[in-house]
């Protein structure tokens, strides 16, 4: 199912509307909507495992559409970055070193954002380019600093900084 919004990005609400299929005999719609035809067969043929994967899913619903919106996002760069002539992935960029300052800056936008900050926010910040902006930010969220989750209105991926938030 390509059923996305203007966006490209996967809908909450479509996707509760497809698991609201199981309650007509077809569990695990919702699931090949969200790009995962293994466990939505598996859910097909057993009426979403009995009822207790599809009452799970009810509430699981907002995790699994955001993660896989972050997936999408994530391929989308690397195909940007491979068209521009840039480095596939992330992972094959030049680690960035310890940067106080380069911290310093993204913090202290984020500050400005109320704990929020996009990787264009940085890169506009900073006048750093977006890979080494996205690595820094990356590794921070790896130490813990950093959440990472999707703007609800854009879906772009956000950066948030717990202890900054009002």
């Amino acid at each position: 199912m390509t059923a996305l919004g203007k966006d490209g990005l996967h809908s909450k609400s479509v996707s509760y509307l497809l698991w609201m299929g199981w309650l007509f005999g077809f569990g695990g719609l919702h699931r090949f909507y969200l790009g995962k035809p293994v466990s939505g067969f598996f859910y097909v043929i057993t009426w979403g495992f009995f009822g207790i994967g599809q009452m799970i899913d009810l509430f699981r619903l907002p995790g699994l559409v955001r993660r896989q919106n972050l997936k999408l996002l994530k391929e989308e760069a690397e195909v940007k970055r491979e068209l521009s002539g840039g480095p596939a992935a992330s992972a094959a960029l030049p680690p960035v070193p310890a940067q106080p300052n380069l911290r310093m800056r993204l913090l202290q936008e984020a500050a400005k954002h109320n704990g929020r900050l996009t990787v264009t926010q940085g890169v506009l910040a900073t006048g750093l380019d977006f890979p080494e902006v996205e690595k820094a930010l990356d590794e921070m969220l790896k130490s813990g600093f950093v959440g990472i989750d999707n703007d609800p209105d854009s879906g772009h991926v956000v950066y948030h900084f717990p202890q900054l938030s009002k």
